[in-house]
């Protein structure tokens, strides 16, 4: 993995600066298991190992420490954080809540405002669609994530927003590692629908409702599984 050591863009095309470019690839790495849980490396290592500078890659490595995804150890240097089941269950109870409020609040929205985030919402549920067609179950992770950032982007709350982008990151690297464990997600649709169909209509509470239903459902089968395959490190 290599990133520009001055600037880089964000999916948008826009410039961003250095500190954001460490903090997203470092992200990245951590999300696909580039650093899997327990790696140690120091900060020149790990901005060299991403092409990058040791300035930028220090500062990104604080902020993730405030989020929980490495720990910074005297002699041991940078160590990415393990998560255990209960970890990945409170995750969950945190993402249930946020993603509730935020589907309310899209609700609440101007009619032109809904239809078109609603809009916004479908594209990317057809495109689950045909990568569970396909069995490309990698694919329909990244989607998946993709439309529940989405939805919590469509409350146009930046708080809630921020919250729900590290408990995201988080809850990815189960289902990274029971991707290929769980039932196929063909429900994963429909339950979508159905919060792009509250939010349509601007029915806060049956918005909120579809959207903790769904994710209960996911926190649910994610424990059985880690269970079962005795998944106790993430």
């Amino acid at each position: 993995m290599s990133v520009s050591p001055t600037l880089t863009e964000d999916p948008n095309g826009r410039r961003r600066p250095r500190v954001e470019a460490a903090y997203e690839a470092i992200k990245a790495a951590i999300r696909e298991g580039e650093f899997p849980p327990g790696f140690q490396g120091s900060e020149l290592a790990i901005a060299e190992r991403l092409g990058m500078s040791r300035t930028p890659v220090h500062h990104a490595i604080i902020r993730l420490q405030a989020e929980g995804m490495v720990e910074l150890h005297p002699k041991r240097g940078v160590v990415i954080s393990a998560l255990s089941p209960k970890d990945m269950r409170e995750i969950y109870d945190v993402i249930i809540a946020v993603e509730g409020m935020a589907a309310m609040l899209a609700a609440e929205r101007p009619g032109g405002e809904r239809h078109g985030f609603c809009a916004s919402l479908e594209a990317i549920n057809a495109e689950i669609r045909k990568a569970i067609e396909s069995d490309d179950l990698e694919r329909w992770a990244e989607l998946d994530g993709r439309f529940h950032l989405r939805l919590v982007e469509g409350a146009v709350n930046r708080r809630l927003e921020q919250i729900a982008r590290v408990n995201l990151d988080q809850s990815y690297r189960a289902r990274r590692l029971t991707v290929r464990l769980r039932p196929r997600p063909v429900h994963s649709i429909a339950e979508h629908q159905a919060i792009v169909d509250a939010i349509r209509i601007g029915d806060g509470a049956a918005a909120r409702d579809a959207a903790q239903a769904h994710k209960i459902g996911a926190r649910d089968m994610i424990a059985r599984l880690l269970q079962s395959y005795q998944l106790f490190r993430l």
